[in-house]
């Protein structure tokens, strides 16, 4: 493995290498045989500080790929655990490895990570690649969330490797650079809490409050732990009611898949509901419904929960009493979601200020979206017409009773109409990535390495807020013959 200067504009940094050394292994990118760039993220390049026209080449494929590696690289794959479906597993990154941190322009680090780049020490048997349609995938869907402003990683390159790799068939190979504020989560507190190590935990803390939450450092050290798991908390609710505000459905929303920065992480079995139905699920492994779209809330909890048990020998010398304070902490949860769902919702309907019937107004609304199995979506954009729908179900008696309550609210707003239909379409997408659309681009990649359709849908989310008549086709929910039922992991 050799190293390249940094002609790409890299300057990375290693401070997670700083940390104690059971949090993470050496290891280098495994070389392939023929890189080549199936998707670039120009804006992203530009936003690291990187020379995207340098960078997008033959050149940059080799680096992205890891046949080279960038000056002051030091590859490493990170140790963690977690829960799985609710069953403790030790994990690690089996086949994907932090190059280092790259110091943007805007001050900030983010993590270069290549993932589906070969075997580590986690690997637990795995070959330690990635097929092309997962890496895609994962490409558009995080541009997407970034485009709707959810906080996300992100995609800086897709990279074929001119190598199959063989699942249930035999598949074309790719490597994803993603990019991340830290691959921190809470399966690597848990890695450290089974190690029984008070040390290597507070290093951890110090690590994440540096990074993420340097306004922590103001207040005493021994506060310090339950100070960071409320933040991580109210990040984790802002971010699960931006999921519930587009229809997002995560789909693996295990421990591992927790990043203590925020972040969205991990788009294996995601989608996004066409039909409004709070029990959907799309994930192929999730046969009882666990990480349904109206459980993310309380899976959250769940996992937030476990996050705060590794940090108990922090909080309090004497478990017993780190025990309360760290439990009314959890328990305070579902009181603050309710408040930031319902904010979000007044949002979504034009709603200023707060009024005694806008919960029931939410709730009415979906519960009618329900019964008539309306797109999310769509329901939601149309109300931001200045007129009342009228076609299909909204035709109906039960829909009109709603719109003329909803009407009477904005009423009561002392703001005007136009300002309440600006706050609607700033909040209701009318572009989301429909599951269909995904799989037809993602098919043809595969299949026949056509990335026309794959290029063309990530053009049209980059905007997904503003509506015009050339966006009209991706708009349209699915036929039925057209339908995804189930969505897959691609490990």
């Amino acid at each position: 493995m050799t190293t390249t200067a940094d002609r790409f504009g890299f300057t990375l940094e290693q401070h997670y290498s700083l940390l104690p050394a059971a949090l993470f292994s050496y290891c280098a990118p495994t070389s392939v045989t023929t890189p080549g760039i199936a998707l670039f993220n120009h804006a992203l390049a530009a936003f690291l500080g990187l020379d995207a026209r340098t960078l997008d080449s033959a050149e940059g494929a080799a680096l992205l790929a890891g046949n080279v590696l960038p000056e002051h690289s030091t590859p490493l794959a990170q140790a963690y655990a977690g829960h799985q479906f609710g069953h403790p597993n030790m994990l690690g990154d089996g086949r994907a490895i932090l190059l280092g941190e790259q110091r943007a322009p805007d001050g900030r680090l983010y993590d270069i990570q290549l993932k589906g780049a070969g075997r580590t020490a986690y690997s637990r048997g795995g070959d330690g690649r990635a097929a092309l349609g997962p890496m895609l995938r994962e490409y558009l869907i995080s541009e997407a969330m970034h485009a709707l402003g959810i906080p996300t990683t992100r995609s800086l390159a897709v990279v074929t490797t001119g190598e199959p790799v063989y699942r249930e068939e035999v598949l074309p190979g790719a490597i994803l650079a993603r990019v991340a504020s830290s691959h921190v989560r809470v399966g690597t507190f848990q890695f450290a809490a089974s190690r029984q190590d008070h040390a290597l935990l507070q290093a951890l803390v110090d690590f994440v409050i540096a990074r993420h939450y340097p306004e922590l450092t103001e207040i005493e050290r021994q506060k310090q732990p339950l100070a960071l798991m409320e933040a991580v908390m109210d990040r984790h609710i802002d971010l699960v009611v931006a999921w519930m505000r587009v229809g997002f459905i995560h789909g693996v929303l295990n421990t591992d898949n927790v990043t203590l920065s925020g972040e969205t992480i991990d788009y294996g079995p995601c989608a996004f509901m066409d039909s409004y139905h709070p029990e959907t699920v799309f994930s192929s492994i999730d046969h009882q419904g666990r990480y349904a779209y109206a459980n993310q809330p309380a899976i959250t909890q769940w996992n937030l929960a476990r996050f705060a048990e590794t940090l108990l020998p922090l909080i309090a010398d004497d478990p017993e009493q780190a025990v309360g304070p760290a439990t009314e902490l959890i328990q305070s949860f579902p009181e603050r979601y309710g408040k930031k769902w319902l904010a979000m919702m007044r949002c979504k309907l034009g709603l200023f200020g707060e009024d005694s019937v806008d919960q029931t107004l939410a709730t009415d609304l979906l519960k009618w979206m329900q019964s008539q199995a309306a797109d999310y979506t769509n329901t939601f954009r149309a109300l931001s017409s200045e007129t009342r729908p009228e076609s299909g179900p909204c035709d109906s008696a039960d829909f009109r009773n709603w719109y003329d309550r909803w009407q009477a609210r904005l009423g009561r707003n002392n703001k005007p109409l136009k300002s309440s239909l600006c706050l609607m379409r700033n909040s209701n997408p009318a572009i989301i990535p429909r599951n269909h659309q995904v799989e037809k681009a993602l098919d043809a990649a595969s299949s026949e390495g056509d990335l026309t359709l794959a290029r063309q849908l990530l053009a049209v989310l980059a905007t997904p807020y503003e509506d015009s008549p050339d966006k009209a086709t991706f708009k349209v929910p699915p036929a039925p013959e057209e339908r995804v039922c189930q969505t897959f992991c691609g490990t």
